[in-house]
């Protein structure tokens, strides 16, 4: 039995070219953003449980110019997943790149804190309407499930 309450993660999508994913999880701001930006976190809860894959690589440099690269097995082959963080500012906003394919994307994420919880906002912009397709925003509501379980055993 789930001891969590969990709120509901929306899905917009404002332009051919844009996903937006908004979810408010039960954590101040600072707990959301260590999960978000320490490895041993991370990996704990950004790869949805039902996709079977096992995250057996997590660098994160979060910094400004710095890189990340996950990678996971699956079937017997690597897949990688890297890029550079653009913008960082500590508890309340990460943007970076999605570089592994021709048809990369930015993401920005928000954290934005009242009375102890924290809205977190994905905003995923493709170079293409084509690309939005090839994204992997619809396993998001999963991870923000498995990020707020996280941050319910963190508190």
């Amino acid at each position: 039995m789930k001891m969590n309450q969990q709120n509901e993660t929306t899905v917009e999508r404002p332009s051919d070219r844009e996903i937006v994913v908004t979810r408010t999880v039960n954590a101040p701001a600072h707990l959301v953003w260590e999960a978000w930006t320490k490895a041993e976190l991370f990996r704990q809860w950004w790869v949805p449980k039902s996709f079977g894959l096992n995250l057996h690589s997590c660098e994160l440099d979060v910094r400004v110019g710095g890189q990340y690269r996950l990678a996971f097995l699956h079937e017997g082959a690597t897949m990688e997943f890297f890029g550079t963080y653009l913008e960082v500012l500590p508890h309340s906003r990460l943007v970076w790149t999605n570089e592994e394919g021709d048809d990369g994307q930015v993401t920005t994420v928000t954290f934005e804190e009242t009375d102890g919880k924290t809205r977190v906002v994905v905003h995923d912009l493709y170079p293409s309407a084509d690309a939005v397709d090839t994204g992997s925003t619809g396993a998001l509501t999963e991870v923000l499930n498995q990020l707020d379980d996280l941050l319910a055993s963190m508190r």
